[in-house]
């Protein structure tokens, strides 16, 4: 088969290679992948940012159907549709893992990380981690939610955000969009956007941001301070140090930001602010498989609908490239039924508001 593996010497980019998989556990299922989105995340891993694992097969973002079931498997049938997420599996008796923190198993799996992932024609999924995807929800629409869609739906959860206040969006790429649907559709907040390219905050004002604000060289703190008396939330899902620390000026007394970007480098916090203005730094890790179906469910309700377009998969480093350029808006997705040499899908699969 067909799959994306990082390069001997993790210079961020992949190979194409034909990889033979190990036989299935009896604990586990073989999925024929239909679609893998490709996430920042996936550039981190192909750059050696976590570790360098040469030879890796990439990929969490997953959706495809179960065609092989091993002889313990009882939860699910062949047919079904199941996701590959970046949590692929945890130890399951842990503290973490016994108290709906899974994510947070120190003994953690991640799909394309540490075992194989998603962007390969097929992937080995372990039964009891493989969420289904809801009948009446778009596959490629599940592909983005697997990981975008659960990492901001977790994040707002973690934010704590009431309907009516303010959250403060920092980013709106791949995941601050989905960000944006989800406070606005299903936390009923008010959302302000906040990012350094014009055309991402055209397209958030599109998906329900209240109000819109480039960064890129003036202080969003101040300006959300003065104009809201700052936001009760922030979700910073910019891939930059510079969003964190203007996140932390634009909310008000006793709110929390919460951190779900991953650049290199620390947050500079003012302790007199965080202490005497009681602000809550929160991390947030993608999502449990809990948070995952409640992703699915509320999507295939309509609640948000990702922004996405289909690639093939000889594609996977232009898209890599137009990643870190930051010319893609939503998600572009790998569709396993295109050839490899097929022609760019230029418009997106489907948009908010459809």
């Amino acid at each position: 088969m067909k799959a994306a593996v990082v390069r001997s010497n993790s210079d961020g980019y992949v190979d194409i290679k034909d990889v033979t998989l190990r036989p299935i556990k009896p604990n586990e299922v073989l999925v024929k992948t239909e679609y893998c989105g490709l996430c920042h995340t996936d550039i981190h891993v192909a750059n050696g940012d976590f570790g360098e694992v040469p030879g890796r097969i990439i990929g969490h973002e997953g959706v495809g159907i179960v065609t092989e079931l091993g002889s313990d498997v009882t939860n699910l049938k062949k047919g079904d549709r199941v996701s590959i997420a970046w949590f692929y599996k945890g130890c399951g008796h842990c503290e973490y893992c016994l108290t709906g923190r899974e994510t947070l198993c120190r003994d953690v799996q991640n799909a394309g990380y540490n075992v194989d992932g998603a962007m390969a024609e097929e992937v080995i999924a372990d039964a009891d981690y493989a969420v289904k995807v809801p009948d009446d929800l778009d596959p490629i629409e599940a592909s983005s939610i697997t990981c975008a869609g659960v990492t901001t739906y977790k994040a707002l959860k973690t934010a704590s955000i009431h309907p009516g206040e303010w959250v403060a969006i920092y980013g709106v790429g791949g995941l601050g969009n989905l960000a944006i649907q989800w406070a606005k559709n299903v936390f009923k907040a008010h959302v302000i956007a906040v990012d350094i390219n014009d055309d991402k905050l055209a397209s958030a004002k599109k998906m329900g941001a209240d109000l819109t604000f480039n960064s890129r060289t003036e202080d969003s703190g101040k300006w959300i301070q003065d104009k809201v008396g700052g936001a009760h939330a922030a979700v910073v899902t910019a891939v930059s140090q510079v969003a964190f620390d203007q996140a932390v000026g634009s909310v008000r007394a006793g709110a929390r930001v919460v951190a779900v970007g991953l650049p290199k480098g620390n947050m500079e916090l003012s302790i007199v602010k965080v202490v005497l203005d009681g602000i809550q730094i929160a991390g947030s890790l993608v999502g449990t498989r809990q948070d995952l179906a409640e992703a699915f469910q509320l999507a295939a309700e309509g609640a948000i609908h990702p922004i996405v377009a289909t690639r093939p998969l000889a594609d996977v480093n232009d898209i890599i490239d137009e990643m870190k350029a930051g010319k893609i808006e939503g998600r572009m997705v790998v569709d396993f039924g295109l050839p490899l040499d097929a022609p760019v899908k230029k418009e997106a699969h489907a948009v908010t508001g459809r």
